[in-house]
């Protein structure tokens, strides 16, 4: 099986083929920490302990994964609300994942949107 060759990286230096430049990946730990300090605390986007009793509920009620059979851990909104509470509350947007399939399928699909 054919291997790519390594490339070089904008700092200049080679980085192997399928790996990432440490330069690259200190600039997305920064771009991420600015972004977080821009970002409203989860009880500001409506995550508070209403949301944790109505999350209980439905996961007692809905207790497989959406995608695997695994227990669900998340509640998850299929339409990202953006602080619309009504889009928020509509239980028809809610979703049963369980924490690999939220933070890998659903995170990939929404990178896309």
């Amino acid at each position: 099986m054919p291997v790519r060759p390594p490339r070089v990286c904008s700092c200049g230096k080679v980085v192997p083929s399928g790996e990432r430049c440490a330069c690259q990946i200190i600039r997305d730990r920064e771009r991420k920490a600015r972004f977080d300090l821009t970002r409203p605390s989860a009880r500001e986007r409506g995550y508070d302990g209403k949301w944790q009793k109505a999350r209980a509920e439905y996961l007692i009620a809905n207790p497989i994964c959406r995608y695997c059979p695994a227990p669900a851990t998340v509640v998850d909104h299929i339409k990202p609300h953006r602080r619309d509470m009504r889009l928020f509350w509509s239980k028809s947007n809610w979703q049963p994942l369980c924490t690999p399939c939220h933070s890998s399928i659903k995170q990939a699909r929404e990178c896309r949107l």
